[in-house]
């Protein structure tokens, strides 16, 4: 079973750590250009651009990649990183992006959508184009997210908990069906047993975490580290207090919360309430 690696960071700009990632992964595993070419069925000079820092590819062979060496979502990860610098996405989540591909579990808290782990194409596309997300970008971000899912069906994959707010599952996409299908798809993956789904009812009531969604990340090194977001701006907090206080109300938030089997349950109650399309 392949273990969870640390990024080298070596290089801080996004392409060049993409690019340095490549050519130490390759060099690693004694592998020509060429040889990696025919292997993988790629041309051998596309590998030899993206190690230049010349591309960055796209989410197929980079995905391809990250099977070939056995760091499921690393590649991937750092990739999103290299289009998001060329979309100017900000530093902080950058370096997020990052420390995401080696955290060994992560526990979650949603106040309004889904984390990205758990979204459906649909749904995914639906939230970049609500954030005026267009184009080419569009494309390769929802590609790029519908990637990093596969960190939860990888052969080590981290544990996985999330508290989602009932507002989160009371904000439905347009199209019914579409919003079918995302929560089938949430309660499918919610069987898997690295992953905890547990709902946060309006019955609750205030709570420390009610206006931000917060991701801690246990890190191989046996660090934890949050990133928190508001609505209108995000930040990674690596500082050991400020990250045990946002701990603590998310252990006061998830002792309030449904059971991970009431949680199912509700879901199932949210998917019932969702109108049929008509028959065409």
């Amino acid at each position: 079973m392949p273990t969870r690696r640390t990024v080298t960071g070596r290089s801080r700009e996004p392409r060049a750590r993409f690019a340095e990632e490549l050519r130490l992964l390759r060099t690693a595993r004694g592998d020509s250009l060429r040889q990696l070419g025919e292997r993988l069925g790629w041309d051998w000079s596309l590998f030899g651009k993206m190690e230049k820092g010349e591309t960055v590819g796209g989410p197929e062979v980079v995905q391809a990649l990250d099977h070939h060496y056995g760091t499921p979502g690393l590649l991937l990860a750092l990739w999103e990183l290299a289009v998001s610098d060329q979309t100017q996405f900000k530093e902080r989540y950058r370096r997020y992006m990052a420390l995401e591909a080696e955290a060994t579990s992560l526990w979650h808290f949603a106040v309004s959508v889904l984390p990205g782990l758990l979204q459906t194409a649909e749904y995914a596309r639906a939230l970049l184009v609500a954030g005026g997300i267009k184009g080419e970008a569009l494309n390769q971000q929802v590609e790029a997210r519908m990637g990093r899912r596969e960190l939860l069906a990888s052969e080590d994959p981290p544990q996985f908990r999330t508290i989602l707010s009932e507002a989160v599952l009371r904000t439905p996409l347009r199209e019914p069906e579409r919003w079918r299908k995302q929560l089938e798809y949430l309660l499918e993956v919610g069987e898997r047993d690295e992953v905890t789904i547990q709902v946060s009812p309006f019955s609750v009531g205030l709570h420390g975490l009610t206006n931000a969604d917060v991701m801690f990340l246990r890190l191989s090194d046996g660090r934890t580290v949050a990133y928190a977001e508001n609505g209108y701006r995000g930040e990674l907090i690596e500082e050991t207090v400020p990250v045990e206080r946002l701990q603590r109300a998310y252990d006061s938030v998830r002792d309030l919360a449904l059971t991970p089997a009431e949680s199912r349950k509700f879901i199932l109650r949210i998917l019932e309430e969702v109108p049929c399309d008509p028959p065409t």
